[in-house]
């Protein structure tokens, strides 16, 4: 069963004050020993013999070994923070803690640091190829802002959280792709990848945003930076992107010569300039809506005859 880890401040003095106090008690520890041994040879040197000289300086030795035994050790647990830097403490294979304040620390030297950075980070997907919804293929590819928010979760929930990182960022951008088409056409009143891309990239962040909670990684903004068909389709999709816009296109204009007509005859009528029959209205309004939905210029008959002949 996974062991459930969370952040917390480890135990750490002031770098500074720590040196402070392991010099002094350095330079105190030499100069007891240099008394001692110098007291030692002043009192019992007339009476001791060679072999008791060596001794004493054999104790001399043993008494500057166990300084050194203590003093250089204690130099390992110096380490500094850098801002957005967190240096993570572990003792005998236990997490005992997060130092995370800028400055220069001291802690217990036996523990293993490793720093970890809480800088704001970047990460550019490649272009994947992936079917959407309708199963077109489609090239996809975002980009994902992130940053460590727990240190111990980034250290030891994943093995490599940055690589952690860039494969389930691959993944949900995937699963976004196979969860909505490419595009819908104005009749669809469905969600598409190009029609929503504020919902989109709302949609993404949350999606990576549980799938990267477990390494400590907190998702400030994704985004896609690269949508198209696949070149094998690009063509054809393009071709009835155009066929679709001229349609539309015709469309508009039919809409409007028809209001156009409309409005022309009831002015007419209101207006009593002509009373026309319902033949002479469908000649009219054929005319008129030749001439509005042609696309070149209409050349104009003019009837110089009597409107009755």
């Amino acid at each position: 069963m996974q062991q459930r880890i969370g952040e917390f401040s480890a135990f750490k003095v002031n770098g500074f004050l720590a040196f402070v106090v392991i010099t002094a008690a350095t330079i105190f520890g030499g100069w007891q020993v240099w008394s001692t041994i110098q007291g030692l040879i002043g009192v019992l040197g007339r009476s001791l013999k060679v072999e008791d000289f060596s001794d004493l300086a054999e104790l001399g030795a043993w008494l500057g070994a166990t300084l050194v035994a203590v003093v250089i050790p204690s130099i390992s647990g110096f380490f500094t923070v850098e801002p957005n830097q967190a240096v993570v403490l572990v003792f005998l294979g236990r997490y005992v803690g997060t130092v995370s304040e800028p400055g220069f620390w001291w802690a217990n030297p036996f523990t293993s640091k490793r720093k970890i950075s809480l800088r704001v980070r970047n990460f550019n997907s490649k272009i994947l190829k992936v079917n959407d919804a309708q199963g077109s293929p489609i090239e996809i590819a975002a980009v994902v802002v992130w940053q460590v928010v727990d240190s111990a979760k980034s250290r030891f929930a994943v093995d490599d959280y940055e690589q952690f990182v860039a494969i389930q960022s691959e993944t949900a951008i995937r699963a976004l792709a196979i969860r909505y088409p490419y595009d819908a056409s104005d009749e669809e009143s469905i969600a598409s990848l190009r029609g929503i891309p504020d919902e989109i990239a709302l949609f993404l962040q949350k999606e990576l945003q549980a799938r990267l909670e477990v390494a400590g990684v907190e998702v400030l903004e994704a985004r896609l930076t690269h949508l198209a068909y696949a070149p094998e389709i690009a063509q054809m999709m393009l071709r009835r992107q155009q066929a679709k816009a001229m349609i539309d296109a015709r469309r508009l204009i039919v809409e409007s010569a028809v209001g156009m007509v409309d409005e022309a005859i009831k002015r007419i009528s209101e207006r009593q300039i002509v009373d026309l029959d319902d033949e002479r209205k469908a000649a009219m309004i054929n005319n008129l809506l030749v001439v509005l939905t042609s696309e070149q210029n209409t050349q104009p008959v003019v009837n110089t005859g009597s409107l009755y002949t």
